[in-house]
């Protein structure tokens, strides 16, 4: 059942090895509601930091429990239903996205490779040290950092020209000048971190995009992941002298903005490591944001922004419990 899609810097994976899980809820059929069911969420390679310096280690099936809603915003009830698209942040690579979609299959009884997974970098390298963990073993799995999609082939196809190449996102290299964008560059080398440590560490910030097909329709579907640097919490760069757009340090690669501009509904999943982003950031592309409640600590850093018709939510979009160091986004979008 394994297919791949390959773009320069990116790698669309099928997920291959059967894992068993505890089902959740029935398998049922594709959304015959005609309902998109959307989620984002940075899973921070399923390793949580704990206040007092330790880490914790949770399972995929564990996070997306915690994670996936019914219609009234509740997990764990009968009436949670299979998402079509899984924004991610922060997965290992390959094989982490890979398990992760089989354990999701797994959970609505769907066989292994039903869920696929758009990786934008295959196996990135390590990068720091001991991330925040006392346990340097759990500090260890999170050492290799990128950003994925994954999708539901029952209700979702996708051409093998549709995945964009990653792009880069922007920063303020430490000790560089800021002046409105000046000092700003893409986060890759030549500008990137200096010394060995954290040679690589630009790569946890490449995004993706692809454009997808609703089988029950035809309509097309745009979804995009991002992950920008720490350093645009306090300025925002976007690219060479460039902020982003409406001063946010978010920016679209060339063929995710031809892929968005083919598309009818656009999704795009967003941890940007910076607060006060409105919800009309990206009403050019007209795309609105949903879920004001704080997503990491007290600050809302994520962000799920939709061009389409999104069911209104009893808590905000934003899922309370999830086992994560962020909150889940979502987004249940009528077609």
């Amino acid at each position: 059942m394994s297919s791949h899609y390959r773009a320069p810097g990116a790698l669309a994976l099928a997920a291959a090895a059967a894992l068993t899980t505890t089902s959740i809820a029935p398998a049922h059929a594709a959304a015959e509601d005609r309902v998109l069911r959307v989620y984002d969420n940075n899973i921070e390679n399923l390793v949580r930091n704990n206040a007092d310096g330790t880490c914790t280690r949770i399972s995929g099936p564990d996070h997306l429990a915690s994670m996936l809603v019914d219609d009234d915003g509740r997990t764990g009830t009968s009436g949670v239903q299979a998402p079509d698209l899984l924004i991610v942040q922060q997965v290992r690579g390959t094989g982490q996205a890979t398990a992760y979609a089989d354990q999701l299959s797994g959970m609505f009884g769907y066989p292994a490779g039903t869920y696929k997974a758009i990786v934008a970098w295959d196996n990135p390298e390590e990068w720091g040290s001991t991330h925040k963990c006392s346990q340097q073993s759990l500090g260890d799995l999170k050492k290799r950092q990128t950003n994925a999609i994954l999708y539901n082939t029952r209700t979702l196809s996708l051409a093998a020209g549709d995945v964009s190449k990653y792009w880069s996102a922007g920063w303020l290299k430490p000790g560089t000048s800021y002046d409105g964008g000046a000092g700003c560059t893409l986060y890759k080398p030549p500008d990137s971190d200096d010394g060995t440590t954290n040679q690589y560490k630009w790569k946890r910030t490449s995004a993706i995009a692809a454009r997808f097909t609703i089988k029950q329709t035809g309509t097309t579907v745009f979804a995009a992941t991002m992950h920008l640097p720490e350093q645009n919490g306090a300025n925002a760069c976007a690219g060479a002298g460039y902020t982003g757009i409406a001063n946010s340090g978010i920016h679209l690669g060339a063929d995710a903005t031809s892929l968005m501009n083919a598309s009818t509904i656009r999704v795009i999943g967003i941890d940007a490591n910076r607060t006060n982003i409105a919800a009309t950031t990206l009403g050019g592309f007209g795309m609105t944001g949903y879920g004001a409640k704080a997503t990491s600590g007290s600050r809302k850093i994520d962000y799920l922004f939709v061009k389409g018709t999104v069911r209104p939510s009893s808590v905000d979009h934003t899922v309370s419990g999830t086992k994560s160091n962020h909150l889940a986004l979502y987004g249940f979008i009528e077609f």
